[in-house]
């Protein structure tokens, strides 16, 4: 069963940068943007993270987090962070076990760029795979799909 809109995100624990254990479970109450991203300090991870940085501000105004997650270590996420001024957690998946559960592993087992935007209430209410990893949503995309989210709770 692939996971879309209407169900509930399934809860997760995973350690990220800056240092710290993130859990799902333990953030309900505010929207959540889940952006799945393949790699640490490729082109269009680089740019598509820093994009969304850039309107942290918005996203903090409407109480949303963003976390972004991937394979790579928490080493590699907080010199990815630090290298391109991003300043949202990034989180550790290195067995893959979350991105299986978000259905966004490729046929080898690689992720495939993805955003989830989960309401307050932990239901996915926004969620978008690329079979192609050349493009991402836009932060506009994005924050109009946090506030659609809250306002249908």
């Amino acid at each position: 069963m692939t996971l879309g809109v209407g169900d509930r995100a399934p809860d997760f624990t995973l350690e990220g940068s800056p240092a710290g254990k993130y859990s799902l479970a333990g953030s309900i109450g505010s929207p959540i943007v889940l952006a799945f991203y393949p790699e640490d300090h490729s082109p269009v991870c680089s740019i598509q993270l820093r994009a969304y940085s850039e309107g942290m501000e918005e996203f903090s105004r409407l109480n949303a987090l963003v976390w972004g997650i991937s394979p790579q270590d928490v080493a590699s996420h907080a010199d990815f962070a630090k290298t391109n001024r991003i300043n949202f957690p990034l989180l550790s998946d290195p067995d893959r076990d979350v991105g299986g559960t978000y259905g966004i592993l490729g046929p080898l087992g690689f992720y495939r760029r993805s955003i989830f935007v989960i309401n307050r209430t932990g239901i996915i209410t926004y969620c978008h795979r690329t079979t192609a990893g050349l493009s991402y949503k836009a932060t506009d995309t994005l924050l109009e799909a946090v506030r659609d989210a809250e306002a249908n709770v």
